[in-house]
């Protein structure tokens, strides 16, 4: 079997073309209700502000026990993490947390995250080895001597997991909500 020759940029496109492809299966299948759905007592999810906006549940040191996200508080997470990291790739000023608005359940959110997926691809695609290879310091200190490379291979983690998350999530109410 011929082997044709990937580069590294091409190959963090394909695994992250992977995890989208997961993720969409998902996405697709999810209700407004799934977003605020909370499987335990003990939850982290979106609360209204008052304002017509959305505020998350948060704690700058981690709980114990860790609080069950719900897949609204997740898909904010999603957005959040992802809009700072496209912020370090354009070298751009990242924004805070409590800047990084949510939609609201369903579409909205869905739309939103689909935009900040053709964003980092936007941006993947141009990446060269040179791009790969310099300096990005999120979300790990500016002396670690991690590169974009290392970023670009943790959002496809990260984005893994949460996608993981979610479709549990959204299996767990599916299998709790079924009509006997």
């Amino acid at each position: 079997m011929r082997r044709v020759a990937t580069s590294r940029s091409e190959l963090m496109r394909w695994q992250f073309d992977l995890v989208w492809s997961l993720f969409e299966f998902h996405l697709e299948l999810l209700s407004a209700e799934d977003f605020l759905w909370e499987p335990g007592a003990l939850c982290w999810t979106m609360r209204p502000d008052g304002t017509g906006g959305w505020i998350a549940d948060w704690a700058d040191t981690e709980p114990d026990p860790i609080p069950v996200p719900t897949i609204g508080w997740l898909s904010w997470h999603i957005g959040w993490w992802w809009s700072v990291a496209i912020d370090h790739v354009r070298h751009q000023p990242p924004r805070e947390r409590t800047a990084v608005g949510w939609p609201g359940p369903g579409s909205p959110t869905v739309e939103w995250l689909r935009h900040l997926r053709a964003d980092w691809v936007e941006i993947v695609d141009t990446l060269d080895d040179a791009a790969l290879d310099s300096g990005s310091a999120y979300p790990w200190p500016a002396d670690a001597g991690l590169t974009i490379a290392h970023l670009v291979s943790w959002v496809d983690a990260e984005l893994m997991k949460n996608v993981a998350e979610i479709g549990q999530l959204r299996l767990l109410r599916a299998a709790g909500t079924r009509a006997t």
